[in-house]
């Protein structure tokens, strides 16, 4: 393998822990919401934040490219106001990658939130404690272990995403190819067959490490909560 393949198995990492970590505090707020509210258009809320799991990727990464793209009214915004281009870019693959993970990180957090019994955190009002102070010390370490699995299952999914990275961020080598791009790339070349098996290789590896991780923690919730 090149140097650029193992640079493009390094940005896989980088992206799908980036894209975690942006989408972990966002899917924990609006989780632990739906978890606990009930209100008229729940159902169509929940539905529009499902959407980038069930629309194809390239879709998903067409409309980036209209809403953030160099010639869209927010991106000439961008790019004129704050000098700030995001196509084609690291962030835009971390980007793409963060919307078409975060409904598995925000399913996750809101079944762990669901799971946590509202008598403990009726409990803990009655005694004294604020809301924050019940979400913090009740709810959410009771949730964590289902929280953690969504995690790594959004981390997973980032390794694999590839439809709405190549069209918002492109593929350009040492900047937005990612293993799933580099993969791509090497199948487009005759004689290259030995290197994408390798790539694809890691790549099966790499994410089935992922699914074990957070098959661990959902079966780590399952035993909390009997």
């Amino acid at each position: 393998m090149t140097s650029n393949d193992y640079l493009s198995i390094w940005l896989s990492l980088k992206v799908a822990l980036y894209t975690s970590i942006i989408a972990l505090p966002i899917a924990i707020i609006i989780g632990y919401f739906l978890a606990r509210r009930n209100f008229k258009g729940k159902s169509i809320i929940e539905a529009i934040l499902h959407l980038p799991m069930v629309m194809p990727p390239v879709t998903t990464g067409y409309l980036l490219l209209i809403l953030l793209g160099s010639n869209s009214l927010l991106g000439t915004f961008l790019k004129n106001t704050f000098d700030i281009k995001i196509a084609f870019t690291f962030e835009a693959a971390v980007i793409a990658s963060a919307i078409v993970s975060f409904p598995l990180i925000m399913r996750s957090v809101k079944v762990a939130m669901e799971m946590v019994d509202p008598n403990l955190e009726q409990a803990s009002k009655t005694l004294g404690a604020s809301p924050l102070q019940t979400f913090v010390y009740i709810t959410l370490p009771l949730a964590t272990p289902g929280i953690l699995g969504g995690f790594v299952l959004a981390f997973a999914r980032s390794l694999g995403e590839f439809g709405a990275t190549i069209t918002f961020a492109g593929n350009i080598a040492g900047e937005t190819r990612t293993l799933p791009l580099a993969i791509y790339a090497k199948m487009q070349v005759p004689g290259q067959e030995h290197e994408t098996f390798y790539l694809v290789g890691i790549s099966v590896i790499i994410s089935f490490a992922a699914i074990i991780g957070s098959e661990y923690f959902y079966q780590k919730k399952k035993n909390l909560t009997k």
